[in-house]
Formats: C-alpha cells, structure tokens, sequence
C-alpha cells in the first residue's frame, strides 16, 4: 500500500492503474458480449446494406443505394411505416393517459396500494410472447371471452383480430396494456418528489381535486410525461413479437408494422441486404427520437 500513497497521504497515479485495469477486467465479459452481438452486427448490417445476399450464396454482389431506392418506393414500406406510427400514437398517448390516472389513484393512502401497485406492474415484466398468445385467446371471435361477455348484454362483438376494422387497435389494446405498470412507475416517482404543501395550499385556497391534478400535478408532471412520450414511440417502433403472434401482419396488412416487414424479407424472402437497409431505416427513426429524448431532458434545461 505505501507505493500506492504519497507521503502525504494521497493516492498514486499507480493506484488509480491498478484500479482501472481491475474494472476493465471486471467488465470485459459484458464488453465482450455486448460487442459481438449488439455492436458487430449493428454495423455489419449498415454494411449489408449495399449488397444484394441471400444468406447462403458465397457471391455477395454490391449493388450500392439500389436496396434503399426500392425501400422508398416500395408503398408496403410506407404502409408498414404508417401502421407503425398509428400503433406508437395509440399505445404511447393510451398508456400515458391510464397510466397517470393510476398512478394519481395509488398515490394516496389506501390500503392495499402495494399489492395494486404489484399487479399493475406485473404486465411490463410478463413476457410479450406469452401476452399475445393469451390476448389471442381473448380475442378469439367464437370462443373468446370477451364477445362472450359482450353476448351477455346483447352486443354482437367483432372479429377483432381477423377484422380489418379491428385488428390494429386490438393489438394497440395489449400495448397499453403492457406498458401502463412502466408509465405509473414513473409518474408515481415523479408525484412522490412533489411536495404536499402545494396540495395543502392548494386546498385551503378551495381548489378541487381535478383543479389540484389540472393546475399542479399534470404541470409538475411534464419532465416525466416527455420523458415516457420519447420513450414509448421508442419502444413501440421496435414492436414485432406481439405483432408477429397475435396476426402476423394480418389481415391484409393492417397490422403490418416496419419490424414485421423487415422480418419477412430477412428470413421469409431471404433479402438479407433489403432487410438491412429497413433496419438502417428503423435505426434512423430511433436515432432521431433518442436525439429529442437527449436535447429535451439530459441535454437540456427541461428536465
């Protein structure tokens, strides 16, 4: 230890070395990890891009900008990309809305908030898979529960799923579903750092209880709406198993959304260079919406 000390007392220019080396050694495992299978392949695909490969031909021909010229003139990109943006609207304003409103409600003293707490959350961490087979049971036409119970006060429920009508906002339905518990989570962090003579002012002023949650929750509360806005267009623009599960694009495509598409020409078509360059187009999105999220919270003044 007295070579890693000065005589004063302080710490060596060796010490923090030996420190840093330990931490490299430390995380290297994950670095390791996450190099080889997030960072390689995110840059071998802006690679592929350029080149036209099936996956198992050895000839892999360069074809320049050609795969993104037919991305954006093909109208089953746009479609998808519509799709996309009409499902993130939904899901993420959807989610937002019942998610405050729960959260406002459990903030208060009652008894048993935690076990609600506990089961609004338990969607988020349930897996997407299992949710969409479980919905799609739900949702079933005949035999689902939910025209059942319409049946029981004499409404004639939809197809739902296999309704063209229906079938986006039915997949839109579990979206919010799943990321109501994530959006209360955070507003019921962000209520907590409120401080309650606001709402004891407020009352003894006269306000009402939708006057208090207009006037100071919901204003007080915009850092953590922005912050759950950017980053559930984020998530809902990465959405496909869900989608894949419960319609696999269907019907006619309504429920076609851009990860889908890409997953149909990488491993259906086997257009690996086409489906890269939707990927890089994917990627392009999330990298301006993560740009927003930066300049609007970490990066500036309004968080």
């Amino acid at each position: 230890m007295r070579n890693l000390t000065s005589k004063s007392g302080s710490l060596t220019p060796a010490f923090f070395r030996k420190e840093q080396t330990a931490a490299f050694l430390l995380l290297f495992p994950s670095i390791l990890i996450l190099g080889v299978f997030n960072i390689y392949p995110a840059f071998y695909s802006i690679v592929l891009s350029f080149f036209e490969w099936n996956g198992f031909s050895p000839d892999i021909p360069f074809v320049g900008i050609e795969n993104y010229k037919t991305l954006f003139t093909n109208g089953v990109f746009y479609n998808s990309l519509l799709v996309t943006i009409i499902y993130s609207v939904v899901v993420t304003f959807g989610s937002l809305i019942i998610g405050l409103l729960v959260a406002v409600a459990l903030d208060r003293d009652i008894k048993g908030k935690t076990l609600y707490r506990i089961l609004y959350f338990l969607p988020v961490v349930t897996p997407t898979v299992a949710s969409g087979v479980v919905w799609k049971y739900l949702f079933d036409p005949t035999q689902g529960i939910i025209n059942t119970m319409l049946s029981y006060i004499n409404i004639q429920g939809p197809a739902w799923l296999n309704d063209s009508a229906w079938a986006l906002f039915s997949v839109s339905i579990v979206g919010i579903w799943k990321r109501i518990g994530f959006c209360m989570i955070i507003y019921l962090a962000a209520l907590q750092g409120v401080s309650a003579n606001l709402y004891e002012a407020a009352r003894i002023d006269g306000a009402t209880e939708f006057n208090i949650l207009k006037s100071i929750k919901i204003p007080l509360l915009s850092p953590a709406t922005l912050f759950l806005t950017i980053t559930g267009f984020i998530d809902s623009f990465r959405i496909f198993d869900l989608v894949y599960v419960m319609t696999n694009g269907g019907p006619v495509d309504e429920t076609d959304v851009l990860g889908l598409m890409l997953y149909r020409n990488g491993f259906e078509y086997f257009k690996l260079g086409y489906a890269s360059s939707i990927a890089v187009g994917i990627f392009g999105i999330l990298l301006i919406l993560s740009f927003v999220q930066w300049k609007f919270t970490q990066g500036g003044e309004a968080y």
